[in-house]
């Protein structure tokens, strides 16, 4: 955890900012609060095609790695706020890691956010006002000259 380690992403500019990419990481920020490989309680969200992915660390499961981690994932369908509330459940609810709530829920919303279909500009927009007046009047304009 301290200087180096897989996960960690230095960068010199912006003052040596480090990051992470620890999947267990919610803020990908480079502090022991927020590594999950460091900490025997870890929560992960992450995004899977269509879904958004939780992952939590079990720690009376800490020396079987295969069985150390329990997922569960919420489909594209399932509405925001029934995510967000599971979440919370599942987690600071319960008593593990409940100084994560927020991170979590902002990790989740962040996802299903960026998951939603994009909306098509291709209506025009209309004219209002002033613009509007000048845009009738021209067009009145040319109508009238041909």
């Amino acid at each position: 955890m301290s200087g180096s380690n897989s996960f960690l992403v230095k960068r010199k500019q912006a003052g040596g900012v480090q990051f992470s990419r620890d999947p267990l990481n919610l803020v990908n920020k480079h502090s022991r609060k927020y590594e999950g490989f460091v900490n025997d309680q870890a929560i992960g969200i992450n995004r899977d095609d269509k879904t958004v992915k939780m992952t939590t660390k079990l720690p009376k499961r800490k020396n079987n790695p295969a069985k150390m981690y329990q997922e569960s994932s919420f489909a594209a369908s399932t509405p925001a706020r029934k995510v967000y509330k599971s979440v919370v459940n599942s987690t600071a609810k319960k008593g593990y890691r409940a100084d994560l709530r927020a991170e979590a829920v902002a990790r989740a919303s962040a996802i299903k956010r960026s998951q939603r279909e994009k909306k098509d500009k291709t209506a025009p927009t209309k004219l209002r006002g002033a613009k509007a007046v000048k845009a009738e009047q021209a067009k009145a304009a040319a109508a009238g000259s041909s």
